[in-house]
Parts: C-alpha cells; structure tokens; sequence
C-alpha cells in the first residue's frame, strides 16, 4: 500500500491543498513556501497513530490550534482543519481512506476536539463520527478513533501503516556523535543510526551495505566496502574501503566521512529499512551537503537501491 490521495483544508500555511500521489513525489519550492508543512500533515498522522502519541500530544507539540490553522481560515472550511488520506495501490487506489476534521474548543481550555472522523473501505463507511454516544458524551472528542486499539479493530490496517511512516532529516554530527542527543529512538536526525544497523541480523545488514556500496558508485566512485565494526570498548563505527593511488585501500570510519557521504547512507539504509506496503519515507532536503554533480545522481542512486521494492518516497528541495 501507498498513500495515493492527499487533502488539506487550513493546515499550516495551506488554504487547500489536493493531489495525487505516485510511488515517488519530489516538493520543489523555495524557502518558507510551506515545503516542510505539507510533510509535518504526514508526520501529524502518524504521531497520532504511534503508541506514545496521540491527537492531544500531536497538536500540542505543534504549539497548539492557532499554530496548525492557516490565517485565512476565519473564512473557509468553517474556520476547521481537515487532514484526509487515500491509501491503496494503484489496481485499487481507495482501499482505505482517513478524514479528521477538527478545531478547538469553543469555551474552557480551548482544546483540540474532533469534528469529524470518518474511515470508508472501498468506498463503504467504517466508521462516522460524531456518533451518538458522542454527542452523548462530548469529552469522546478529544481523542481520535485512530489511536485507540478498542476501537480501531475494524481498521488498524491504517492506523498500522500511519505509525510506519518515517520522517528523516539526517545530521551528520549526530550520527559520528550520537550521544549528544541522548537515547532516541527513531531519531529523525540519524542520532540512532549505527545501533538500528547493529540491531539488524547480521545477514540482512550485510545485504543492506552491500546494496548501499553498490548505489554510492555513482556518486562517490572511489568508495568501495562498507561495514559495520565494534571497537575495542562496545561502540560501532562505518567502515569503508577508499581507493586511490596506492596498491592496498585506504580504511576510514564514519568520523572521517564527509558529511554528504554520510547523510547518503544515513538516506539509503532508510529506504533499505522500510518495506513495500508500509508508510512512506519523508526525506527532507536530501541534497545537502552534496555537490551539485553528486544531487544529479540522487535519483539514479535511489532507484539503484531501492529499486521497485522499497518504499514510497516523498522529498523536499529547494533545488529545481
């Protein structure tokens, strides 16, 4: 499964926004275009989805209603947000869809509260809220059906996918120094990087770098092998094969990578990592730190890796 279908009404610094989405969707726009927004609705859903979060931690982490809704919201869609997803393939485009539509509480505490939730399975209704014991109970509101495993038996598929989606922003400081940001796990920014690779069965991540070696070649062709090593004390370290002038390979570790180098296998273990039918990667800027002949190579490298068994990708850039 993939996302096929987004929709959004007065999210962020968009009125509306709708589209359909292939295997791979490239956001071209400059700075401060709302580039990051349209993947933090991604990211909203699946912060909803994950154990430890929730409709309440998810708004709240985002500052709250007035920074989620567009200023000109006052004047369209009822001043509400809506998020609504197609999830399928492309035989079967709206296997499932999501709609949240939801704004803040008119009296109290302000806060978030649904006013809509709606799951369809093949154009057939799951599920349609308000229900009636909702509006017997209004507090029901403020938290979706999304996140409770009472009461999305009938439709985890999508609250399973949402959860597996990935958002990745990778910096290289944290990858050679992982401890500056403490225990994170599914850390965005790559801090757990070299302990996702040593969790991996040790034949899968031998695949996964030799893959990785083999995609690179287009853009860094004097790197050879790549590895996972421990060192003498406990810690893992990336260890690759450069060639040059000399008749034996040079060795240097993830601490002497440039920082291209290691925000691409940061990127490529990513793709490598997710699955075909699991939520899609969100990569954000992806070029930086490359040269612009390496960026140039990026979609060949991605297809390389990944090929048409890894996930789906959705990348921003400033880059035309």
């Amino acid at each position: 499964m993939r996302i096929t279908h987004l929709t959004l009404k007065n999210w962020r610094n968009f009125k509306q926004a709708d589209f359909d989405l292939r295997d791979r969707l490239v956001i071209v726009g400059p700075n401060a275009s709302g580039k990051s927004n349209l993947l933090d609705a991604l990211r909203f859903l699946k912060q909803i989805a994950s154990p430890a979060g929730g409709f309440q931690d998810a708004v709240e982490t985002r500052g709250g209603i007035p920074r989620l809704r567009c200023l000109a919201a006052r004047n369209y869609n009822h001043g509400r947000v809506t998020i609504h997803i197609s999830i399928g393939s492309d035989e079967c485009p709206d296997e499932w869809s999501y709609e949240m539509t939801f704004t803040a509480e008119q009296r109290g505490r302000h806060r978030p509260v649904l006013a809509r939730e709606i799951v369809r399975h093949r154009g057939e209704p799951v599920l349609h809220r308000p229900t009636s014991e909702d509006k017997d109970d209004p507090e029901r509101m403020t938290q979706t059906h999304l996140e409770q495993v009472n009461a999305n038996r009938d439709f985890r598929a999508i609250s399973e996918f949402l959860g597996s989606v990935r958002y990745l922003h990778l910096v290289p400081h944290l990858i050679r120094e992982p401890e500056r940001a403490g225990s994170v796990r599914e850390d965005p920014y790559g801090s757990d990087l070299l302990l996702r690779m040593a969790k991996t069965p040790s034949t899968t991540r031998s695949h996964h770098l030799r893959r990785i070696s083999e995609g690179l070649r287009a853009a860094v062709p004097q790197m050879d092998q790549i590895e996972l090593v421990q060192d003498e004390i406990g810690h893992w370290h990336l260890e690759a094969r450069y060639q040059h002038w000399r008749p034996r390979p040079a060795i240097q570790d993830e601490r002497l990578f440039s920082d291209g180098t290691l925000r691409m296998i940061g990127l490529l273990w990513s793709l490598l990592e997710g699955k075909k039918g699991r939520g899609p990667v969100l990569l954000e800027e992806p070029e930086l730190s490359l040269h612009t002949s390496v960026v140039k190579q990026l979609p060949t490298v991605f297809n390389r890796v990944a090929g048409g068994g890894g996930p789906q990708i959705l990348l921003t850039t400033p880059s035309n």
